[in-house]
């Protein structure tokens, strides 16, 4: 009887030790990811099926990044490369889109079949590349649920202070909440590098000059109009037009453009990819926005006094009678030069960056259906569209992710350029591949040496084969972090970046960061010490592609 109570005693007191250790951190995994977007998803699944345990911290409440939040005309490239995990959601886009149920406002019959790059529907390898917003949002949660991944929401990593590094190596991170979070490995799958530039490692924000990586289209490309989102006229930048003295129009920058060739710490423009819908039922009239001002669309009206009329250009189709409305010609949806400060801001500027650049969006729409000095027939027409009342519901149906297109590159010991992109080199260690352009949008809107407004900075360069992305461009440099691997803002060029920042990628990157965090925890190595045959066994088991053929 006595020996029986020995035993319970010490089962009781283990067993409060135990709860004790429990509390004292609950938030620890093996693997510690954090953000919200297509390649967190992606990355967690991935690190699940391969038997780790994982916590995604999220700033976000919705997950999935740009690919839930209106870029639903996806940016495919040549599907033959999209592999793994994010082939495996645009086969679940796929399957949605088989069901009657999914058909609300359309006969499927009557949707049209047009991609970007392939068709929107491929029946042949069961993929769908176009989808609704929350579509790709309910994919992106069955995802989480299938696997049974731990996700905290809303937390917000402490930029100061809240990484705690040992011996070259994050041991834990803090949120704005409170929580410590602790792993073994982290990845850093946020679009602005925010758990990377807190760790102290090196990147970059803004254009390298072409001299850096012997390059062509990086810096600054004055006179180079690729995509058409130029002045393509003479248009006066001035209030007043003729008299400088009367200042300059809202959105023009009074700083010269910078020499041909040369960097600059200027970032390729923002907006938000807007689903629009012309089915009269689930419309909503575009409202008028806060801190709304004509004035500020002056430039706009004499765009279209010009006799320009591409206005419906990026209205991509999308089911239900819905697009992914995008930047289209010299003055549209990309609130261009007003994205500078981004990266590096606080989360209160950022928030009123933002804020910016959505009263300035709905400005623009406002401005379109009620100013008179739009054209009648484009206005009319205009009218017929708004925001979707089924998208977005819980933000007064706009988009909750603004575009990032491109925030801080993280610069490691090898840094992708156009020379690989645009195949004149090799690329090593290769974890997944990409195949779009080289695509940037305008980065500043000047006045000319002869007087007019133009824009700088759109390139469209078009990669003649699928390239490799290199294990070296997700990991830092040696010697300045060990367990943490970056999947979003690679080690790239600015130009670069311009072909490797489209969501497919973004989930490839994803799976293969988290497969590399696996391995590393495996073997006990620093992820710079990967085995690369493993990784590269593994990664073909999980069905990624690597090179051609």
């Amino acid at each position: 009887m006595r020996y029986k109570t020995i035993i319970t005693s010490f089962i009781l007191i283990f067993s409060i030790f135990s709860l004790q250790a429990a509390n004292k951190n609950p938030y620890q995994a093996d693997i510690i990811i954090y953000g919200g977007t297509s390649a967190a998803v992606t990355a967690a699944v991935a690190a699940i099926k391969l038997g780790k345990t994982v916590i995604v911290v999220s700033p976000d409440v919705h997950l999935g990044g740009l690919s839930s939040g209106g870029l639903g005309f996806t940016d495919t490239g040549n599907k033959e490369v999209i592999g793994g995990l994010s082939r495996d959601f645009y086969h679940r886009v796929y399957l949605h889109y088989q069901q009657d149920t999914a058909w609300k406002w359309q006969k499927k019959e009557e949707y049209g079949n047009k991609g970007q790059g392939t068709p929107a529907i491929d029946g042949k390898d069961r993929t769908m590349w176009i989808f609704e917003p929350h579509v790709a949002e309910k994919i992106m949660e069955d995802f989480i649920k299938e696997s049974n991944i731990k996700v905290y929401r809303n937390e917000w990593l402490n930029r100061k202070g809240g990484v705690e590094m040992k011996d070259g190596k994050i041991t834990s991170i803090t949120t704005l909440s409170g929580k410590q979070f602790s792993g073994k490995m982290f990845i850093d799958a946020t679009y602005e590098g925010d758990l990377m530039a807190a760790a102290k490692v090196s990147y970059h924000v803004g254009r390298e000059a072409n001299s850096v990586y012997n390059e062509t289209w990086n810096g600054v490309q004055t006179e180079v109009f690729h995509h058409g989102h130029h002045f393509k006229t003479n248009i006066d930048p001035y209030k007043v037009q003729g008299d400088k003295s009367s200042g300059l129009l809202a959105g023009i920058s009074d700083q010269e453009p910078g020499i041909k060739g040369e960097g600059d710490s200027k970032l390729q423009a923002y907006c938000f990819r807007m689903c629009l819908t012309n089915k009269a039922e689930n419309r909503i009239v575009f409202p008028k926005p806060d801190n709304y001002n004509p004035a500020n669309y002056e430039l706009l009206a004499r765009v279209f006094q010009s006799g320009w009329n591409e206005l419906f250009n990026k209205f991509d189709d999308i089911p239900n009678h819905k697009t992914d409305t995008n930047n289209h010609g010299p003055f549209s949806t990309d609130f261009i030069g007003m994205n500078y400060d981004y990266p590096e801001a606080s989360y209160e500027k950022r928030k009123q960056i933002i804020k910016q650049h959505e009263d300035y969006q709905k400005g623009l729409m406002y401005f379109m259906i009620t100013d008179p000095r739009v054209p009648a027939d484009l206005q009319k027409r205009l009218q017929t569209w708004g925001l979707s009342k089924d998208e977005f519901r819980d933000n007064g149906n706009w988009p909750h992710q603004i575009y990032v297109r491109e925030a801080r590159r993280m610069v490691s010991d090898y840094v992708l350029t156009e020379n690989e992109t645009l195949g004149r080199k090799e690329v090593p260690q290769p974890i997944g591949m990409g195949s779009y352009a080289l695509d940037s949008h305008n980065t500043q809107r000047y006045v000319t040496s002869r007087g007019f407004v133009q824009n700088e900075g759109d390139i469209g360069v078009h990669a003649p084969k699928p390239y490799s992305i290199s294990y070296g461009s997700i990991v830092p440099k040696k010697g300045e972090c060990g367990n943490l691997l970056v999947p979003v803002c690679v080690s790239s060029s600015h130009i670069a970046y311009g072909s490797v920042r489209m969501e497919p990628v973004f989930m490839i990157l994803g799976e293969s960061a988290a497969t590399a965090a696996v391995l590393a925890i495996n073997d006990g190595v620093n992820v710079q010490q990967v085995a690369y045959k493993k990784l590269e066994a593994q990664l073909l088991k999980q069905k990624q592609k690597l090179r051609l053929n």
